[in-house]
């Protein structure tokens, strides 16, 4: 893994299931974040972050962060 991959691994650690999701909606297509080895980091976290969530709250955040 190379620093760039590194440095995108420990902000998917310390995000919050809110700003993962809102990464996730908004990002432009081909976003490094979401390619590979950290893409897969990347949903494996914010499955597990959304998992420890009620589904209100899950509801709560997207409704917050909307699709625009």
């Amino acid at each position: 893994m190379n620093k760039e991959e590194q440095i995108l691994i420990n902000w998917i650690n310390n995000a919050t299931y809110s700003q993962l999701l809102e990464r996730w909606r908004h990002a432009p297509s081909g976003d490094h974040m979401f390619i590979g080895e950290v893409g897969d980091h990347y949903a494996n976290v914010m499955a597990e972050k959304k998992r420890l969530l009620s589904n209100d709250m899950q509801v709560k955040i997207s409704k917050e962060i909307g699709w625009t």
